[in-house]
């Protein structure tokens, strides 16, 4: 390991990995297959779901090459008169020249007058080839020649899909924009230099772009399928993770440059001092991601896949690649603020901020730690009344047209119009499962259709809103009563979109019984080994989740209160947890990894005070740098996204601005050598 970082770090072999990393990048982005695919994902339900077999025997039936668009017109509330009437009869009869079974559009009006519906059953292929113009076709159909005042709306399985994929257009030129330019003003900010901060930003750049075609190359060898958020959340990660890394690495040159003379001789100590601290961190993010590989949804799958790839790349560059750019350059890179040799330099104790701070916990440990854990556990009450599942007109921010139709909807027609329940049950029992359908509180109807292979298709309608925990109740309760059953009707399976939302959210809560532990399993190991002590790690691990739990409180009282949010999306609470757990990880490992270097010299507990003498700036920084980055998720106009990007905002800066800076020195100090068990670094330490 030293012949290879010695290598990294030569004065002329430096070049030589910048030259081979650029013609390897080259034939990489050359030679790799791209993924140019923009579709969304299926629900990537388990085979063993309902809706999911539901899904897989629909393609025998005649109806499996159909969608359908949803078309609602309102007057704002207002009656509408003959004239809006007449009009609208004429659009329907129009969007019947669009439609596969033109009897189907002619429009329905609702019972107070305020509006009317129709539904246009089209060719799914031929829908799905551009949803966007499909809905564009229709949109132009519904709204032409209409009275002043008379409004259309599309809505449906075109409506939503054409909006959600509106929501990702363009986002990874917008990501990519907003993070580069996050990133960029706070290096120069954190480095004081009007140039130091572009080696960083090029380096880490590069890397997320070979990330992102790597991913792409091995998504489909290995079954993985991807979607515009994996891409973004994956370039994020990459970004934040990345300039993490190489500001630890920074900040140590910086350091060695004071004792060393030569440059390559100070990246040398930079790299074997911050390379394990780096390497740890990195592969804790990494190995905590590949758990989401056990997951049930193939969408966790994906986005633990990418990330994974994603976050290995940013380490091997962040070692191998940065290193050497930084010697190639010189300290002249560092200017205005070039660090100078000075013979015994660097060693003595900075007697700036967090040396004060580090005072100052040191005096009064119980009372730090007490007030920090009445802080987070105030900000934890945030969790009351919070929820989780959000219903599909609840999944888009800035009011889009589908989920105004569906207000509109809800308003004067049954809430369960624009999504349908399916239920299949072997012909025989057809009649019997009818009954019982409509019997079941929460069904207005359910009428018997198509049958293919033995199977007879049942099309219920529910009275509550899409996606909602009364429409879930209900499935449920409808699956219950066709397994208590006797006969063929147990057989009965349940599916549609709605059934698909509700074993969506099942599965996520497997997932996170799941994956949880074995992050807390993997994170645990990791520290064992690199501290070398088993109450440390206990006590960090604490901290973390005392964080998580502090950050989604107080994430939950924003959304309920000032983003009008009802409840947390699906996957937010467990990638909240992965990526917040993983990161305050890292800034765990950054801080304790050097106090335990410190200790060997001068003792645990003034070890901790130089560590954080040493450390504190950089991870400030990398905590308000990363926290900035995921920020940037709230760009797209996806609740999911935007959750995450807060949860993660606030619990990163919760973590290096309270428990890295406050709650864990004042742990040492209180633990003191006990903090180390059973190893003793501080044994060999001068005594005062």
């Amino acid at each position: 390991m030293l012949a290879i970082q010695r290598f990294i770090t030569g004065r002329r072999t430096a070049w030589v990995v910048l030259v081979s990393t650029i013609v390897a990048v080259g034939l990489l982005f050359t030679l790799l297959p791209s993924d140019d695919s923009e579709e969304f994902p299926t629900s990537g339900l388990p085979t063993s779901s309902q809706a999911a077999q539901v899904d897989a025997l629909l393609a025998d039936f005649p109806s499996a090459e159909q969608t359908s668009a949803i078309v609602v017109w309102s007057r704002d509330g207002d009656v509408l008169s003959d004239a809006d009437q007449a009009a609208i009869t004429a659009q329907g009869a129009a969007l019947a020249e669009q439609s596969i079974a033109p009897q189907a559009t002619t429009p329905r009006f609702s019972e107070d007058g305020k509006a009317a519906i129709s539904i246009v059953p089209l060719n799914a292929d031929e829908a799905n080839a551009d949803i966007g113009q499909t809905a564009t076709d229709i949109r132009a159909t519904a709204s032409a020649d209409l009275p002043d005042g008379l409004d259309s709306y599309v809505t449906g399985a075109v409506g939503f899909q054409s909006d959600i994929t509106n929501a990702f257009a363009g986002a990874d030129v917008r990501l990519l924009l907003v993070t580069v330019i996050v990133v960029a003003v706070l290096l120069i900010v954190t480095y004081r230099s009007p140039v130091l901060w572009i080696v960083p930003l090029v380096v880490v750049g590069i890397a997320d772009g070979l990330s992102a075609v790597v991913v792409g190359a091995l998504a489909e060898p290995f079954g993985i399928t991807l979607d515009p958020s994996v891409a973004g959340i994956q370039s994020v990660l990459v970004f934040g993770a990345g300039t993490n890394y190489a500001l630890l690495l920074v900040a140590r040159y910086r350091e060695e440059l004071l004792r060393t003379e030569s440059r390559n001789d100070a990246m040398l100590a930079a790299v074997r001092g911050a390379g394990p601290a780096i390497a740890a961190s990195g592969g804790t993010v990494a190995l905590s991601l590949l758990t989401l590989l056990f997951a049930e949804l193939s969408g966790n799958r994906a986005l633990g896949f990418a990330c994974a790839i994603g976050v290995v790349i940013a380490i091997i560059f962040a070692l191998v690649v940065l290193p050497a750019a930084l010697v190639v350059c010189g300290r002249g890179l560092f200017w205005p603020f070039i660090p100078r040799y000075v013979p015994g330099g660097g060693t003595e104790l900075r007697t700036g901020f967090w040396t004060r701070l580090g005072r100052g916990v040191q005096r009064r440990p119980i009372m730090v730690t007490a007030a920090s854990v009445a802080g987070i556990g105030a900000l934890s009450l945030g969790l009351i009344g919070a929820s989780v599942g959000l219903s599909q007109a609840d999944q888009l921010l800035g009011k889009p047209e589908s989920v105004q139709a569906q207000a509109i909807v809800e308003e004067s027609f049954s809430a369960g119009v624009t999504s349908q329940t399916i239920v299949l049950v072997p012909d025989a029992a057809a009649a019997e499962a009818t009954t019982l359908a409509t019997d079941t509180p929460g069904i207005e109807s359910a009428v018997p259709g198509e049958s293919a292979n033995g199977l007879t298709r049942l099309n219920l309608s529910l009275a509550s809103e899409p996606g909602s925990d009364e429409t879930f109740a209900v499935i449920d309760t409808l699956r219950g009563t066709y397994a208590d059953a006797s006969g063929a009707v147990s057989e009965a399976l349940v599916g549609g979109s709605d059934a698909t939302a509700f074993d969506n959210k099942t599965s996520a809560q497997a997932d996170q019984a799941l994956i949880i532990p074995m992050i807390l399993a993997i994170v645990f190991v990791i520290l064992a080994v690199l501290l070398r002590s088993l109450v440390a790690p206990v006590l960090l691990i604490v901290t973390v989740l005392a964080t998580f739990f502090a950050s989604l409180g107080a994430s939950n009282w924003i959304f309920q209160n000032l983003s009008g949010f009802p409840a947390f999306n699906t996957n937010v609470v467990l990638f909240a947890f992965l990526f917040l757990v993983a990161l305050g990880v890292d800034y765990n490992i950054f801080l304790t990894t050097r106090a335990r270097e410190e200790s060997i010299r001068f003792g645990t507990r003034e070890g901790m005070v130089r560590a954080l003498s040493s450390t504190g700036a950089v991870i400030t920084s990398a905590g308000i740098l990363i926290a900035a980055v995921f920020a940037v998720l709230g760009v797209l106009p996806v609740v999911a996204l935007t959750q995450i990007g807060v949860i993660v905002c606030i619990g990163v800066l919760l973590d290096t601005l309270v428990v890295r800076t406050l709650v864990v020195p004042a742990l040492v100090f209180l633990t003191g050598d006990r903090f180390w068990w059973p190893s003793r670094p501080a044994a060999a330490a001068p005594r005062a």
